[in-house]
């Protein structure tokens, strides 16, 4: 095996994993799955060139794959074994290439101490929003080599993924709110902006099946009822891909008020579909939309129910030219490739 991939099921892995063995040689790549083999997320678990390792693993179960690979692309700094393994091998970190998630890296006071020390010597890092590079540099005196990609299929946009999406009748603005239960949503901070227009023709989709502590999820759900009752309508239980697609489909208006890059998939997504999207201006991909000249407005100021379809319409283009598949097999290419 040549490139050795390590990663954790997330729900964009399966995607990723096909797509990878239907563009590129699956003789040329392994998987490497931290955890037992599941079927979550639509992964099938019969794929030749996955590897699933559960927590009795070893770390000699690893290193023979990881010795005998040209690269090794770690998926977010998520396996803690995994970190104090390549701590103690550094000519491995020559060619490790780190998938920055941002749950991995951001806030470093609650990173431990050798995620700190990896990320300062990890050699390549694989991300597109320079944002996020930048915070590493002045956080953990990093000073990787930066490749561009946008690595999951989560940031595609593609048309073609909504032909079977039916438009609702509805009477209503439909209102998105953060795209999980993490409390880097924010979610009171959003319903305080939101009262002022509670009782407008609206209706709040909240997102809390995923990700985020039951406590801090009831928390919102109590609050969410007592300020919107009926307009209010979380999402506790996990949907399929199909159905979320469908919701995010019949949005109006996307709330991200996350304080760090979180949530891109679902942006590139609804700005791709034309949606209004709210987002913090203090977040790398607020830089990243900017410089790419789509249009998002801050969240920190008026929610404005108003639609502007000229620059709705604008977006659209500018996302579908950007974050596409073509763009994504050029990126890989430069970073498979042999040197």
């Amino acid at each position: 095996m040549k490139i050795v991939h390590l990663m954790v099921l997330e729900k964009f892995i399966p995607s990723f994993i096909k797509f990878i063995n239907d563009h590129f040689n699956p003789e040329e790549h392994l998987f490497i799955i931290f955890g037992k083999p599941r079927t979550k997320y639509g992964m099938d678990i019969k794929v030749k060139n996955v590897l699933w390792l559960d927590s009795k693993w070893k770390i000699f179960d690893l290193l023979k794959f990881l010795y005998s690979a040209n690269k090794i692309i770690i998926h977010g700094l998520w396996v803690e074994k995994l970190n104090q393994l390549l701590f103690i091998q550094p000519w491995l970190l020559k060619k490790c290439y780190w998938v920055m998630w941002g749950g991995d890296f951001y806030f470093p006071q609650k990173q431990s101490k050798i995620k700190k020390e990896l990320i300062k010597k990890i050699r390549h890092v694989v991300t597109y929003i320079d944002g996020d590079v930048d915070y590493i540099k002045e956080n953990y005196g990093a000073n990787p080599v930066y490749h561009k990609c946008f690595m999951y299929l989560s940031n595609i946009f593609d048309e073609n993924r909504y032909q079977k999406c039916e438009k609702i009748n509805k009477n209503e603005l439909w209102i998105l709110i953060g795209n999980s239960a993490d409390e880097t949503n924010r979610h009171e901070f959003v319903f305080s902006k939101l009262k002022k227009i509670k009782n407008e023709k609206i209706k709040l989709i909240v997102p809390l099946s995923y990700s985020g502590g039951e406590e801090y999820k009831s928390k919102v759900i109590e609050i969410g009822k007592k300020e919107f009752g009926e307009r209010f309508v979380p999402l506790t239980k996990f949907l399929s891909y199909e159905e979320y697609l469908n919701i995010l489909y019949n949005v109006d208006i996307a709330i991200f008020a996350h304080n760090r890059q979180q949530g891109m998939g679902n942006t590139i997504q609804l700005l791709g579909l034309g949606k209004k999207v709210y987002l913090n201006r203090d977040t790398s991909q607020w830089r990243l939309f900017e410089d790419l000249g789509i249009k998002v407005y801050d969240v920190n100021g008026e929610i404005d129910l108003s639609i502007n379809n000229e620059e709705l319409e604008n977006n659209k283009e500018l996302i579908k030219n950007f974050f596409s598949e073509k763009n994504l097999i050029s990126q890989m290419k430069e970073i498979f490739r042999y040197e």
